[in-house]
């Protein structure tokens, strides 16, 4: 049977753009034909490589030329500033598509229910991550206010928070980060930021690259607690860890070095403090953040912790939750409430009845929850796209009331869709144009240090420099 199949993926970040790559070599390797339409609800692609990794992780960010190259092939289209569930139902992609992958990630916050967490100067660290990489849908303004902040947690989101964040701005100059950004890091007053996180120095879930990061943060102290290590002292799952396991061998040996004396005196204007074996309780205050109070945690040897009964008050004026991200439900799809994704057995989506839902699949953080880096995204797909093509071959692929095919007509259609109800879609011709702009504004950039690129973050005047370049190069 030769393939002859029309995809739409939905979400155009790393998950997105990596399961079109291997859609569609593997149609070409069973000597088929596929037409991919890449949604995005963003006007630029890239998905968590723009708007979620912070913009002083260039290595990371050098994933955007892979990227880059498969989109740029041309076989996959992209079609942007297009949200589906509301300017194009799930219904009619179906329609019009042999198949669907949702790729759409993980987006807000996890909860942190605890007492005073809704409390005026406590956020979520994906609204700051998103402001701070220039989302164009969050407020260009951002209370930067607090001497001494919490950020709560212990993964590489709360430390790219609490790096950006205790970091002087001029150091971030050399970045893509925005104007309005820049300027809203100038005018903080902050000093201390803490860093807290409830298990001990071996059970980090940061990676070495990251905790190395913090020591070449210019005019930041690192502080770490001899108390927090003497607290690890005979636990078996920290033992075992250091014994086989290189990352831990790394990082236990950065964070050695990092220990304060009890006569250590700071020779920075910034602090950053990393704080283990403690557990948030409460958010103290009366009208506005005023602290946050921690149950001191033991380990047991297996790798968790209990309370010990002993508290602490720690004073801040701003608190952060990096506790973890959670996928948001889309109109028309299949949604697990509990576990924050889209249900499937191996990608295919399924009902209430654990049954596929025909031609409809998910990949990435919407598919296994917020865990991995993003490299893992790609075996993520592989298993997916190979279930796809699988079930085109059965003959299960066809959606309700469709007949796709990869004839061209069938894709105008769709941009026919979208026009005659005003959506101001952008296309790949329209993102060169908006990177060669934002590229332009670095290039034109009169300071201290040379910039790469500066974003453009209102959302209007991307999906204006996207269409008015597309029709240049047209």
């Amino acid at each position: 049977m030769t393939l002859s199949l029309r995809v739409a993926i939905v979400g155009a970040g790393p998950a997105g753009i990596y399961a079109g790559n291997i859609l569609r070599r593997q149609v070409d390797e069973a000597g088929g034909e596929v037409a991919i339409d890449l949604f995005e609800s963003l006007p630029a692609p890239y998905g968590l490589i723009r708007y979620g990794v912070a913009p002083d992780h260039p290595r990371i960010k050098g994933i955007v030329n892979s990227l880059h190259e498969m989109l740029d092939e041309g076989t996959i289209r992209l079609i942007g500033n297009v949200e589906v569930g509301r300017d194009v139902t799930v219904d009619e992609l179906r329609k019009r598509y042999d198949a669907v992958i949702f790729a759409t990630g993980a987006l807000k916050d996890a909860p942190l229910e605890i007492p005073g967490i809704d409390l005026p100067g406590s956020y979520g660290a994906a609204d700051l991550v998103a402001w701070y990489d220039g989302h164009p849908d969050v407020p260009r303004d951002w209370p930067l206010e607090a001497e001494s902040i919490a950020v709560i947690g212990n993964g590489n989101v709360a430390l790219d928070v609490a790096r950006v964040l205790a970091k002087h701005p001029a150091d971030l100059l050399s970045t893509d980060i925005p104007a309005n950004v820049h300027a809203g890091l100038l005018a903080s007053p902050v000093t201390d930021v803490h860093v807290f996180g409830r298990r001990g120095p071996s059970q980090v879930k940061f990676t070495p690259i990251e905790l190395r990061e913090l020591g070449e943060v210019p005019d930041v102290d690192i502080v770490v607690y001899d108390d927090d290590f003497a607290r690890a002292e005979g636990d078996e799952h920290a033992a075992h860890l250091l014994a086989t396991n290189n990352q831990v061998k790394v990082m236990t040996r950065t964070l050695n070095g990092w220990r304060t004396p009890s006569d250590w005196e700071p020779t920075a204007s910034r602090r950053l403090h990393l704080h283990f074996f403690h557990s948030p309780v409460e958010v103290l205050g009366a009208d506005a953040v005023e602290g946050v109070r921690f149950e001191r945690t033991r380990p047991v040897g297996d790798g968790s912790v209990v309370g010990t009964g002993e508290f602490v008050d720690v004073p801040v004026q701003a608190v952060y939750r990096a506790v973890g991200y959670a996928s948001s439900p889309i109109a028309g799809v299949p949604f697990d409430e509990s576990a924050r994704v889209i249900p499937n057995d191996g990608g295919r989506v399924t009902d209430a009845s654990g049954a596929p839902v025909a031609g409809v699949y998910a990949t990435g953080w919407i598919k296994r929850g917020p865990v991995g880096l993003i490299g893992h995204t790609k075996g993520d797909a592989l298993e997916t796209i190979t279930n796809l093509v699988a079930d085109a071959h059965a003959g299960v692929l066809a959606a309700p009331g469709a007949a796709p095919t990869v004839d061209a007509a069938e894709g105008d259609e769709v941009l026919e869709l979208l026009e005659a109800r005003g959506i101001r879609f952008t296309t790949w011709a329209g993102w060169l144009a908006l990177d060669a702009h934002e590229r332009s504004l670095g290039e034109a950039f009169e300071g201290p240090v040379a910039r790469e690129r500066v974003k453009v973050v209102p959302r209007d005047e991307q999906v204006d420099l996207s269409r008015d370049g597309a029709l240049v190069a047209g």
